[in-house]
Order: structure tokens, then sequence, then C-alpha cells
């Protein structure tokens, strides 16, 4: 399955690879990483239908991510599960709003994350295997 990391940080987009890992959980597939450090690169990559849950960093510069959560859900036919990595606890309102499907705050915990990657991915195989 491809999971795209979105982050305008190198060091950001490395720890979620690495919590991710080749396969976060025993029972789904194993995993390619799709790096973006631009919000069109995100876009584009969504659009393609290609991506099959996307991580997007909430302090993301210039555009965050959880303005590029809401834009993909809006206007991305099929959107993927959408996992926001939020700096503040007291930011789940706007994660909220994004219409993000998780929420991981940082701190990054690789565990958290890893799991949390995991449902989404299920979730995805079921929406799939559902078509």
């Amino acid at each position: 399955m491809r999971v795209l990391v979105y982050s305008d940080d190198a060091g950001t987009r490395e720890k979620v690879r690495l919590a991710i890992g080749r396969r976060p959980a025993a029972d789904v597939p194993l995993v390619e990483i799709v790096e973006c450090a631009t919000q069109p690169a995100v876009i584009k990559h969504l659009d393609s239908g290609d991506i099959d849950v996307a991580v997007l960093d909430g302090e993301a510069q210039p555009a965050g991510g959880m303005g590029v959560s809401r834009q993909a859900k809006d206007e991305v036919h099929n959107c993927p599960p959408i996992l926001l990595l939020i700096a503040r606890r007291d930011d789940r309102w706007l994660a909220n709003w994004s219409r993000a499907d998780a929420v991981v705050a940082q701190p990054i915990d690789p565990v958290v994350l890893a799991e949390a990657v995991a449902d989404l991915m299920r979730r995805r195989l079921s929406l799939t295997r559902a078509h």
C-alpha cells in the first residue's frame, strides 16, 4: 500500500517513515512511502488515485496539513484516509474541521503512529474490497 507523508520538514518526514516502517502491523500489507514537501505535490498524488493513506503535518509551511486535509476531502474523488500530525492537543478541534480520519500528537510516538496508520490501512482495504 502507498502511504503519502507530507511535511516541509525532512526530519518530520523521516520520523514518520521510520515509525511506519515497511509494515506497521502484521495484518496489513507492506508499505511504500511517498514523500511530499509541498501542497501541490500532495494534491497531485492524491488526485492520481495511487495513494492509500496520507499522513499530513499540521505544522507544515506554507500550507499546513489541516488546510491540505480539508482541501483533499472537498476536492479529491475517493480521498484516502488522512492522519493529521498536530503539535498541540488543543488543535484537535482544528483537526475535526479538517475532516482528518485520525490525529496523532507530536512529538511522534512511533508505536502510536504505526497503530494509527495500520488502522487507516485496514479501513482503506475494507473500503476497496466493498467496491
